[in-house]
Parts: C-alpha cells; sequence; structure tokens
C-alpha cells in the first residue's frame, strides 16, 4: 500500500482510502444511472447539477464547522460531507461520460 490512508470497513478488513473512495463514487454511480438512466446533458446543464451537489457538500461543511443550532448541525458532519463529496464526485464523473460519449458520436 502507498502512503494513503485506510478506512474500516464493517467486515472488520480495512481498505485504503483511495479505493473507499472511489468505490463510493462508483456506487453513487450506479444508483444515479439505475435512479435516471443515462444522462446525456449539455455541459452547461452539467454544470447547474455539479454547483447543486458542490453547494449542498459546502454546507454540510458549514453545519459541521459552525455553531448555527442543534437543528442545523444534523445538516453536517462526517457522514454528511462524505456523501456530499460522494455526490460531487458522481456528478463530475456523469459529466465526464456524457462528454466522452458526446465526442464518440460525433457531436463535439
Amino acid at each position: 500500500m502507498s502512503g494513503r490512508n485506510r478506512i474500516p470497513m464493517t467486515s472488520g478488513v480495512g481498505m485504503d482510502t483511495r479505493t473507499g473512495a472511489l468505490l463510493l463514487v462508483d456506487m453513487e454511480r450506479n444508483r444515479q444511472e439505475a435512479k435516471w438512466g443515462e444522462q446525456n446533458h449539455a455541459p452547461q446543464l452539467w454544470t447547474g447539477i455539479l454547483g447543486e451537489e458542490y453547494g449542498e457538500y459546502c454546507q454540510a461543511v458549514n453545519e459541521t464547522v459552525f455553531d448555527n443550532g442543534p437543528n442545523e448541525k444534523l445538516k453536517g458532519g462526517y457522514n454528511r460531507m462524505i456523501t456530499e463529496l460522494t455526490h460531487v464526485a458522481a456528478v463530475a464523473v456523469g459529466a465526464m461520460e456524457s462528454l466522452m460519449r458526446a465526442k464518440q458520436r460525433g457531436d463535439i
């Protein structure tokens, strides 16, 4: 293993953090595709989707770091930040896939 940190898995066996992060992103991409099918949006639509997900990550960070009250604190924390970053990364991968398909079709 390289110098990457290890994350614990439920079985007690760990995996390195990059593998864990990429696994989370892949699982989220699979969930998104099962829910919405193949998405072939124009780049400007992807920026809106990606911006919305990034905004949710920013909110999770803010609610983790700042004391905005107990109700707002529920919107933060480790799990929420990981979830939102997973969404950001999965949407970015979806946008990349869409661009690659457009290139293969000769649309760009």
